[in-house]
């Protein structure tokens, strides 16, 4: 589906002399999470005379930002009776909108996740390992602009590239916290069908089974192309560290690995159908600097890419 569009549809649904938060939104969307992320939105919105993106303002009443300037979001809420004092909206309250006729997507899709969940496997699924696949995915400013996704695929044992794919695709989910793999998933399923070989394991810059919900992106990409898989994260997004296992409600989850070169370690969980154990073993493997050569590799020619298309 295309939250965009359907976050625009709600925010279209104020009525005149009324205004609502990013919060509400949120909500109404299916998860307060998200608040972030509508506010991302409207700051993207290409059109506000037929998305009046100025009437969403922070739940303490204060304006927040506008692509336009603040000037003209006052502007616009005072030509809709909605006027501004000392930053904040006045009669707060009386003026606030937050019955939204929804169907409440991100709660769809958090079912979705817990149910594919329940199909994810963690111990080791393949035969030999042959070559390693990194992919990752890299974003314009602009969000109706094209991502770019890279896919670099080594030798596991020389580490030589392979073979190497870049497509561009438009997306249209934002970023949202545990929702991640439904921002990347229509890129990376392009990017996939683009390779002239199917590699051993994929690597995927994300979380695998070190989700709250155990469905990070490499478990949900891994399930969706039935490919093993490996999730490979920069920083901690949830669980607790105890001599470098990352635990989230005492099962084993991932690792914390730092690697030789790097100060800070990398977050390794299993996406699908690759064990733990082998997980870490195949990224000590690949890792010459922080982050193992596959992902490394293929963040830059995504970006290079990118940068390459403006």
């Amino acid at each position: 589906m295309n939250l965009f569009e359907y976050t625009y549809d709600l925010v279209r649904q104020i009525p005149q002399g009324k205004i609502s938060t990013y919060g509400a939104v949120a909500r109404a969307l299916g998860d307060i999470v998200a608040s972030r992320a509508v506010g991302r939105m409207m700051n993207q919105n290409p059109d506000a005379d037929d998305m009046p993106c100025y009437k969403i303002v922070h739940s303490d009443s204060k304006l927040g930002g506008f692509g336009l300037g603040i000037d003209d979001k006052i502007r616009r809420l005072k030509e809709d009776n909605i006027f501004v004092k000392d930053d904040k909206i006045v009669d707060f309250e009386n003026v606030l909108f937050e019955d939204f006729k929804t169907d409440y997507p991100l709660k769809k899709l958090r079912q979705q996740q817990i149910e594919l969940s329940k199909k994810v496997k963690t111990e080791d699924d393949f035969n030999e390992i042959e070559t390693i696949a990194g992919i990752d995915v890299s974003y314009p400013q602009n969000e109706f602009d094209d991502a770019c996704g890279a896919c670099i695929i080594m030798d596991y044992k020389t580490k030589k590239v392979i073979e190497e794919k870049t497509v561009f695709a438009k997306t249209d989910f934002p970023y949202i916290s545990t929702y991640f793999s439904y921002r990347e998933s229509p890129v990376v399923k392009k990017l996939v069908a683009s390779l002239d070989s199917n590699p051993s394991i994929i690597m995927f810059d994300g979380n695998g089974i070190l989700h709250p919900y155990r469905f990070g992106f490499a478990s949900h990409a891994g399930l969706l192309l039935d490919n093993p898989s490996i999730g490979v994260a920069k920083s901690l997004l949830y669980g607790e560290v105890e001599e470098n296992t990352v635990k989230i409600n005492n099962e084993k989850r991932g690792y914390a690995l730092i690697s030789k070169r790097a100060r800070k370690p990398i977050y390794i969980s299993p996406g699908h159908r690759v064990s733990l154990k082998t997980c870490v073993s195949v990224v000590r493997h690949l890792c010459r600097y922080k982050i193992p050569e596959p992902l490394r590799v293929a963040h830059t020619l995504s970006k290079e890419n990118l940068f390459k298309s403006r």
